[in-house]
């Protein structure tokens, strides 16, 4: 076979993955405080990026400043308010006579000042508003905040105590190591042994020092278990006896409310346990978190849903989430007729583009998030109208179809995004729930739905008559809905609701205690 050479034109379509395709991409599934994130790090990096401002404030005509000017034009200097006169007094005698009575009948700490000397020149006032003229301190590193009392922390409070009950130098060092393994709850995260080897420490040492800060406060800090920290709780309360370390020791019993082991194990009869159960309620199983608690973030929505006048619901974006941001088309300008070299010119291109892009990138994201936002709601009306259960099933290649987009493009979309209606804030992607045949052959129910109608049919039941997951199955079949009894286990375990063996276990503790 001869090997030949020729030339051919072929002609083919293909997506390239550009910069600005990847940036639009990042920025779709990023949520708004991360998206605040990268705008910030845009705007630092891109000289031609700046922030969109409201627009400087204008005083009102006859506000404050008009008076101060037309009270400066009348000759009127500033001084302090009409009550306190126009020249202070400072002498103890006139204080007297102003006051009609001595001084130590008002100020009974301040008896002991000597009176001024008649002639006298008046002790000199060390303030701020006297200082600056009533305006406040002039300094620039004057910072209201440094007036704030810092938070204390568990770490804090603990080597605080740590100082008055621990005088060696070197158990103070092993002490302040175990302290920073503490965790936020109160419990020490690390291996003793490991300690002393890193410390060099004998482990009966890196112990009695272990001892010694679990008696500091809060009662149970420093505990290694939940066992131990309630131990350590029950220790202070003078309440460890023999039967409630037995009970300690067999906490899973506890959870599972087999009171009939428990009896056996501790040797109480039923009142005895009930007290023994109800003073283990009583104790803290976190004391940590009473100090210097990591603060909870709220979720900003960025779609809110409200009623419409005409009985339809009204979408729209949260402006606060949205970055503004403008591209500085003078400032270009100016910097462009001053570029000489290649790479200045090449700088500034490289910088306009990205500005370009962003801000076209950031527009594009508002526009898409409420075209899926719109879709869901759309799709999901009778959820915003009637309640949880008449939520419906959705799938992303539903709005996907409806708004002419991928299916990526929504779930990016819905990722970490989240939208304030009516019934609370939810995330995006609760609205996305499996189906669920019916019975009938009707119309599917809603996976969330279907959870919903399960707690309502849990939270509802007797005392004498506890449902099992079979009844539970036999209900929801009454109802309409075809599910299997594993996958109502599977929803009950999902929403951390014990089995019926438990929960009749639970309502039987309950009803002994209440008598």
């Amino acid at each position: 076979m001869a090997l030949t050479q020729k030339l051919e034109l072929r002609q083919s379509q293909a997506l390239v993955m550009t910069p600005q395709l990847m940036q639009a991409i990042k920025l779709l599934q990023l949520s708004n405080l991360d998206l605040a994130s990268y705008v910030d790090g845009e705007l630092e990096r891109n000289p031609l990026l700046d922030r969109a401002s409201e627009g400087e404030e204008e005083s009102p005509a006859g506000g404050q400043n008009g008076a101060d000017e037309s009270a400066a034009a009348n000759g009127e200097s500033d001084r302090p308010s009409d009550w306190i006169g126009d020249e202070l007094e400072t002498s103890r005698g006139a204080i007297e006579e102003r006051l009609g009575t001595h001084l130590e009948n008002v100020f009974p700490d301040d008896a002991h000042l000597p009176s001024a000397k008649p002639g006298a020149e008046p002790a000199p006032i060390y303030s701020e508003w006297a200082n600056t003229g009533g305006g406040g301190r002039e300094d620039d590193d004057y910072n209201l905040e440094a007036f704030i009392s810092a938070e204390t922390t568990l770490a804090d409070h603990l080597a605080d105590q740590m100082k008055l009950v621990i005088a060696d130098p070197v158990r103070r060092m092993i002490g302040q190591y175990l302290i920073d393994l503490v965790d936020e709850a109160g419990y020490l995260n690390g291996d003793l042994a490991g300690v002393g080897e890193k410390l060099g420490a004998p482990l009966a040492e890196v112990e009695a020092v272990l001892a010694t800060l679990q008696t500091l406060d809060p009662a149970g800090v420093c505990a290694r278990s939940l066992t131990e920290c309630l131990a350590v709780q029950l220790k202070e309360r003078d309440r460890f006896d023999p039967a409630m370390q037995v009970l300690v020791a067999n906490l899973e019993l506890v959870a599972k409310r087999d009171l009939a082991s428990l009896r056996t194990l501790c040797g109480v009869d039923d009142e005895d346990l009930a007290d023994m159960i109800a003073e283990i309620r009583r104790l803290n199983p976190k004391p940590g978190l009473a100090f210097g608690s990591t603060p909870v973030q709220p979720i900003v929505p960025d779609v809110f849903v409200r009623p419409g006048p005409d009985g339809s619901w009204v979408v729209e974006l949260n402006s606060h989430t949205l970055p503004k941001i403008l591209l500085n088309q003078n400032y270009y300008a100016e910097v462009a007729r001053t570029a000489r070299s290649d790479s200045e010119k090449s700088y500034l291109s490289g910088c306009l583009q990205s500005a370009t892009w962003l801000v076209r990138a950031l527009d594009q994201r508002a526009k898409t998030i409420l075209k899926v936002a719109t879709e869901i709601v759309r799709q999901q009306d009778a959820f915003f109208a009637r309640g949880v259960q008449h939520l419906r099933p959705l799938n992303l290649k539903t709005v996907a179809d409806a708004i002419s987009m991928h299916e990526s493009t929504v779930s990016r979309v819905t990722a970490n995004k989240y939208m304030a209606t009516n019934r609370g804030i939810f995330e995006l992607k609760y609205f996305f729930t499996a189906a669920i045949a019916a019975a009938d052959g009707g119309e599917a129910h809603s996976a969330e739905a279907v959870r919903h109608r399960i707690k309502q049919l849990i939270d509802a039941e007797a005392s004498d008559d506890v449902l099992s997951d079979d009844a539970i199955v036999e209900k929801l079949r009454a109802a309409g809905i075809d599910i299997a009894r594993r996958t109502v286990a599977k929803y009950r375990e999902a929403m951390r609701i014990p089995s019926s063996v438990q929960r009749r276990r639970e309502k039987q503790t309950t009803l002994g205690l209440a008598s």
